[in-house]
């Protein structure tokens, strides 16, 4: 761990100017830090340990992902990316996907993805096992700005998923994605809550018939 990184506090959003951000972004490179940068305050979050994140993130990764093949639409996910707008906002959602004609939007080869240049992503998922009060509030007020399209919360510790579609830099709850239509996030808490007992190869195996019903 560097010493830059021990005296910085994580969890928490300091007042920073956008240089200091990057100088001290720039110095944990090595570090798996996660890094975010809102209106003037900078937040660092620790890589999650928790075997419940790890998990729930690749249920989810692989619904989304299965439910867009089989529909026929182009999805590119991405995990951890750093997206930024310089001098003004960065964030580092723990998924992100680009969909339809956007699906192959950012060039291979692309590190940070300006967001002055590249569009920002349809969806954008955010994990969350100690983080979901600041995923539901300030992250939430951030990509509403990014003009993210859609933005979930997943509440690892209840195994439920907290919807918005994002309008005009507001947010409203929905039951069914509208960048994914038909996929009905109920759906989705049902194959995390069904994680908690089984194997994830099982719970695709019951993701496939349960978004192949939908089909017929």
């Amino acid at each position: 761990m560097s010493e830059t990184q021990t005296q910085l506090p994580t969890d928490t959003w300091i007042y920073t100017s956008w240089q200091d951000y990057e100088q001290i972004v720039a110095n944990l490179l090595n570090e798996k830090a996660k890094s975010y940068y809102y209106k003037g305050y900078m937040r660092l979050e620790m890589p999650p340990v928790s075997f419940d994140h790890g998990k729930d993130h690749v249920v989810i990764i692989f619904a989304v992902t299965l439910f867009a093949a089989l529909k026929g639409i182009l999805a590119t996910g991405l995990d951890i990316t750093t997206f930024r707008k310089t001098g003004v906002q960065e964030c580092q959602p723990d998924v992100a996907y680009y969909l339809r004609e956007r699906a192959q939007a950012i060039p291979a080869g692309t590190g940070i993805v300006n967001l002055d240049r590249y569009p920002a992503p349809d969806l954008v998922i955010e994990i969350a096992k100690t983080s979901l009060l600041d995923d539901l509030g300030t992250k939430r007020s951030l990509y509403e700005e990014l003009g993210i399209a859609e933005y979930w919360v997943v509440d690892v510790q209840n195994a439920q998923i907290i919807a918005y579609a994002i309008v005009d830099q507001g947010s409203k709850r929905i039951q069914e994605s509208q960048v994914l239509p038909g996929l009905v996030i109920a759906i989705l808490e049902e194959a995390l809550r069904q994680s908690r007992e089984m194997s994830q190869s099982e719970v695709g195996t019951w993701l496939l018939s349960q978004f192949q019903q939908k089909q017929g």
